[in-house]
């Protein structure tokens, strides 16, 4: 019985061997390397830097919601996804999904807009999606004033392009995420949030299949109290459902990143209660298991001076990369977080 199963077991070892040296395996029969390390080298800070300038640049007039600049910011991300072989989710006719002006209140009257959807289906648990997201939307044009948005969140919004041009590649090598992952650029964020809100209360994919979000917010300053602080990144809400996110995200970084998390703002004490102030809020109130990165508020923040020039570009690039690994970690765990709030 032993020695027929070694006479097998080598020839199985020849035959691949044969057809490895014939190149003939495709990328469908390649096995599965789960190491992020190879497509976080491919988030360059060149890459961030060029996407970012033309983001923020005044050809898209400051990207106010509904406005003539972002529908330009929109077909710019779409674009790109095209680019890459990123499409949109298979219940989706094209990238876009209209918010009605009627959606918005009468306070914050707005023109209809999109929220931009890119979709990698997973290779074994397709039906589980991790959400990816960032607002594209900023303060448009006022008194005849462009205000570019660099950090707010142009940053977030090239982050997640760079993560999904990382997927798309791994992608390519065999190396497909085992869950599912949406990449959700939302609009109107910077009028009440309603453009995620919009997303969670009609989504295109049933939001309890939704196994976390990762929200990214400002990542390309450092903030007031961390001028001098080269290493660092505000980590808010990843506990508030589900210690699982948490620890996945702190593994992550232990495995692949220098980068320090600071949990100040996750206090729920903190007087600037930032929890409540971005994206991930609509997904948390629907019992998603979300966080929130955040490199904290600056002197530029909502006003002319938010240019792609005064970017920490090598800490954006860092930032980038460790949000890419954790990404990564939740998309090809054993378990999907479990709430346990």
């Amino acid at each position: 019985m032993k020695k027929t199963i070694l006479s097998g077991l080598a020839l199985l070892t020849v035959f691949i061997f044969v057809q490895c040296k014939s190149g003939s395996l495709s990328s469908k029969e390649k096995a599965f390397v789960n190491d992020a390390k190879p497509y976080m080298a491919m988030i360059t800070e060149a890459d961030l830097k060029s996407k970012l300038t033309t983001f923020s640049s005044e050809e898209f007039e400051g990207r106010g919601t509904g406005e003539p600049g972002m529908v330009k910011a929109a077909n710019y991300i779409v674009d790109y996804y095209k680019k890459i072989g990123i499409k949109p989710p298979a219940s989706l006719p094209n990238y876009f999904q209209n918010v009605p002006g009627e959606y918005y209140s009468k306070a914050k009257k707005r023109n209809a807009s999109d929220n931009i959807l890119g979709f990698i289906e997973g290779s074994e648990k397709p039906n589980e999606v991790l959400i990816i997201s960032a607002h594209y939307d900023h303060d448009g044009i006022k008194n005849g004033v462009i205000y570019p948005g660099a950090d707010d969140n142009g940053s977030g919004s090239i982050a997640v392009l760079e993560l999904a041009k990382a997927f798309a590649k791994a992608s390519k090598d065999g190396n497909r995420p085992k869950r599912s992952i949406l990449f959700l650029h939302v609009t109107a964020e910077e009028i009440g949030l309603q453009g995620s809100r919009y997303y969670s209360e009609n989504p295109i994919i049933p939001i309890e299949n939704s196994i976390a979000n990762i929200n990214i917010d400002m990542i390309g300053r450092r903030g007031k109290g961390k001028e001098n602080d080269n290493n660092y990144v505000y980590l808010i809400g990843a506990d508030r459902l589900s210690k699982d996110l948490h620890n996945i995200a702190e593994q992550a970084r232990e495995k692949y990143s220098p980068m320090q998390v600071d949990f100040t703002f996750n206090d729920p004490k903190d007087p600037n209660r930032f929890y409540f102030r971005s994206d991930h809020y609509n997904f948390a109130k629907k019992n998603i298991p979300s966080m929130f990165y955040f490199s904290g508020v600056h002197d530029d923040y909502h006003t002319v001076n938010d240019t792609a020039d005064r970017i920490d570009y090598p800490l954006f690039l860092a930032r980038t990369q460790l949000i890419f690994a954790v990404a990564w970690e939740l998309a090809n765990a054993p378990e999907r977080p479990k709430l346990d709030k």
